[in-house]
């Protein structure tokens, strides 16, 4: 199967080496010439994913949505592999394209500057329907980090699609002996997950870099679950995606390993650097940093109680120091656990 990667990040590049060992065609694309010409010399990701070669069967290529929209085919399969914040950008390109599309960024889109005070953010396949809304599209989900993919370790994620064609084009071309790969016709659903786990794993971050201890921790991912799941809940997700690889799952692997960009923010904040100091030293895209205010304007949007979500936005503001984002969740009254 031919498939185009739009994005040569840590995460695109590990999937489009996946495929490429499993005989696929692969055209990963950069989002620049100098970007291009630097991993076709090195055959190797060394900014992003360093030390994983490239086989033989991948490619490499400058960017161009328009052009691949205009030459893919139904048999053909286009993954997006930008940060959500590149998302609308490259489908309102990729429109008209007769493969499907599928993207693998996680997270709510920044509300735009200057639109009403009442906006809120929209997940990636609301872009879509306001793009694109004729595209064959999904995304692709889970719990993964991109070196153990690269790997070839022991990985399982979710194809969420209300396509079914989406969903098997995703399967046929990601599920290998090491990559399972499980349909999904729940799109909100794993989309609310893949976006509340980041911002979630800061705060997780944020209360391993205290030492509060492991009770603290599994409370604090406990707790984190029930607030995605009422989020999702509020927009239409079925309550049993968030027992899955793209709620539980993702929400335990973001929280607690330590390849985790979004925890090692929490952890960063808590031996009290700066956020801009956090950010920079990453080197990468941490996406709850970007999310988080959107998570919480549709919460509130929606009357969802999210308080984690809610504290990590006033520490991410500088509303909160670490110390009392802590009390202020501790201090909360006394409730039923099901609430």
């Amino acid at each position: 199967m031919p498939i185009t990667f739009l994005g040569a990040g840590a995460w695109g590049t590990a999937l489009a080496i996946s495929a490429a060992q499993q005989g696929h065609d692969v055209l990963l694309c950069a989002r620049d010439a100098q970007q291009a010409q630097a991993l076709r010399q090195a055959r190797e990701n060394t900014r992003y994913l360093p030390g994983f070669s490239f086989p033989p069967s991948l490619q490499v290529a400058q960017s161009d949505p328009q052009r691949v929209a205009q030459q893919a085919s139904r048999h053909d399969l286009v993954i997006v592999s930008t940060p959500m914040a590149g998302l609308r950008e490259t489908l309102t390109a990729l429109n008209g394209c007769a493969a499907p599309v599928a993207w693998l960024c996680k997270g709510f889109e920044a509300v735009a500057p200057g639109a009403p005070a009442n906006a809120t953010g929209l997940m990636a396949h609301e872009v879509c329907a306001q793009v694109a809304p004729q595209l064959l599209s999904g995304v692709l989900s889970g719990p993964s980090f991109a070196q153990e993919v690269a790997r070839g370790q022991p990985t399982a994620l979710v194809a969420a699609s209300q396509q079914a064609l989406v969903r098997d084009a995703l399967v046929d071309a990601f599920h290998s002996p090491s990559l399972r790969v499980y349909a999904n016709d729940d799109i909100v659903g794993v989309e609310v997950g893949g976006a509340v786990k980041n911002v979630l794993a800061i705060a997780t971050g944020l209360c391993d870099g205290l030492n509060l201890g492991l009770n603290a921790r599994a409370a604090l991912i406990t707790r984190g679950l029930a607030e995605m799941s009422r989020l999702g809940l509020a927009l239409g997700a079925r309550a049993e995606t968030f027992m899955g690889l793209s709620g539980l799952g993702d929400l335990v692997l973001t929280a607690t390993g330590d390849l985790s960009r979004n925890r090692q923010v929490g952890l960063l904040l808590a031996q009290g650097q700066t956020l801009a100091q956090a950010v920079a030293s990453l080197g990468h895209v941490a996406e709850g940093v970007y999310s988080a205010r959107t998570v919480l304007q549709r919460a509130r949007s929606l009357d969802v109680d999210m308080p984690i979500t809610e504290n990590v936005v006033a520490l991410l503001d500088g509303q909160l120091t670490p110390a009392h984002a802590v009390q202020a969740l501790m201090g909360r009254g006394p409730r039923g656990e099901a609430v």
